[in-house]
């Protein structure tokens, strides 16, 4: 690529360690003489496309085989003529150290906002267990052998809704480079849970929608783990949201913006039996000013790196495993701090929005995805349009 050529955000996840938690995943098995095909969104634009693949919570060396990029047709098939060869400092083949990650040299792959890429990865020997992003709510393809270049998907006879190794895709675009990227950063919420798998109906999805109509398209990345906590790490839910926090929002190429929505879990896992919820762990017993001082931390983070951050208030649960008077009562401190402090740079209003009209407490049920505590499709749309493209 020329000089000329900038590198600019097109896709995000934030990875995490091997677990089994959520649904069924390869994570902890790894893989072995298998090709692994996922499928990515795309909210920025650009005429080449590279990937970056992550073994940072591999105990050895990953070897990657081979590895292609192209561009979507419907689930495991690829548009015919699309799919390249991803390479790595020239080779086909890559070896990625534990602990490390890895940049594909750039492939001719176009993208406009809203396309879909898909990423093939075929391991011939075992990788150990994977690097990975558990609640991907959208679909993961295996297959046994080589088939990378595979035309037929009924070959990919396994799925999981969980994505492998790939935490990044970038897109090149001639300069000057931009700085409107915008993060979505937090737990469940922020990562779509119970939102409908491959229909990218998560908040941060809707929020890339409603800026395309506005004409301001700019990327908006994900940077959501479920369960993850604003204090504590946690076996199955990520690095603690202080320690991911340059990692997975101010290192992202031309961030202008981040939101954030965290702290639910940090006052309710300590409000549950862990007999009975295994992995909420860890589980103290955090206060309103703890959680309060945890958004002090990344607000001092995003200002130092010159970065806009918006405060999301934490949504109404009322009717949730660890609904309590207790952690009520710390949600309503905590949002009363966010809404009145002037510590954020803006709010976004997410409690408000959502909420029962005849009981604030509770979120109303036509977005309520059951569980009394995640929104469905059309909460998570209530979400977004909750935000004012202004405060971005």
């Amino acid at each position: 690529m020329s000089d000329a050529i900038v590198w600019q955000a097109g896709w995000s996840t934030a990875v995490q360690r091997p677990s089994s938690g959520f649904d069924k995943n390869w994570a902890e098995e790894g893989f072995a003489d298998q090709t692994v095909r996922q499928v990515v969104r795309v909210t920025g634009s650009g005429t080449a496309a590279r990937v970056k693949l992550s073994n940072r919570y591999g105990t050895a060396p990953l070897e990657i085989t081979g590895a292609t990029l192209a561009r979507t047709d419907r689930g495991a098939a690829v548009q015919d003529g699309t799919t390249r060869r991803l390479t790595f400092a020239g080779a086909g083949t890559v070896r990625v150290p534990a602990g490390g990650e890895v940049w594909s040299d750039a492939a001719d792959v176009p993208a406009a906002p809203f396309d879909k890429l898909t990423v093939s990865l075929y391991f011939a020997r075992p990788t150990g267990p994977a690097t990975f992003h558990a609640q991907a709510f959208a679909t993961a393809y295996r297959a046994a052998g080589d088939q990378l270049t595979a035309a037929d998907p009924a070959v990919f006879t396994e799925t999981t809704v969980s994505w492998y190794f790939l935490a990044d895709v970038e897109l090149a675009g001639a300069g000057p480079a931009r700085r409107d990227t915008v993060v979505a950063f937090g737990d469940s919420i922020t990562d779509g849970f119970s939102s409908t798998p491959d229909t990218d109906h998560r908040y941060p999805d809707a929020l890339a929608g409603r800026l395309a109509e506005a004409g301001l398209d700019r990327p908006v990345l994900n940077a959501g783990i479920g369960g993850n906590l604003l204090l504590s790490d946690a076996p199955w839910f990520g690095e603690r949201a202080a320690a991911r926090f340059r990692r997975d929002v101010l290192d992202k190429p031309g961030v202008r913006t981040v939101i954030v929505l965290a702290g639910l879990n940090d006052i309710g896992f300590s409000e549950v039996d862990p007999a009975t919820y295994p992995t909420y762990r860890p589980n103290p017993d955090r206060s309103a000013e703890a959680v309060i001082t945890g958004y002090r931390n990344l607000i001092a983070q995003a200002h130092t790196a010159g970065v806009r951050i918006i405060g999301g208030t934490l949504l109404p649960f009322e009717g949730a495993e660890y609904h309590t008077p207790a952690s009520e009562a710390k949600r309503r401190e905590i949002n009363a701090w966010i809404r009145g402090s002037g510590a954020f740079d803006a709010v976004a209003d997410f409690a408000t929005a959502l909420a029962d009209p005849s009981n604030p407490d509770a979120l109303r049920p036509a977005y309520d995805s059951g569980d009394h505590k995640h929104p469905n499709d059309a909460g998570y749309r209530a979400m977004a349009e909750a935000i004012g493209l202004a405060e971005l």
